[in-house]
């Protein structure tokens, strides 16, 4: 499954809680992609990742829970 992830709304997001997020819900993200996704997360700009199938909505409600918005591409 395919997400983008669009923004987060958190009034003080914790960086290292979603790089952590982003490293166990992706199958090709490792530690240091995810922080460096995480920046461009913050910045503002939309990030595309794929998840694993089996933790999918598990991974979306993670997401939810740190304010992070995004969409569902397949």
């Amino acid at each position: 499954m395919k997400l983008n992830l669009l923004s987060c709304d958190a009034p003080r997001p914790d960086k290292r809680a979603i790089a952590q997020c982003l490293s166990e819900i992706s199958s090709d993200i490792d530690p240091s992609l995810a922080n460096e996704l995480t920046s461009i997360l913050l910045q503002g700009e939309v990030i595309d990742i794929d998840l694993d199938d089996n933790n999918a909505n598990s991974a979306m409600r993670t997401l939810r829970k740190l304010s992070i918005d995004y969409e569902i591409v397949e």
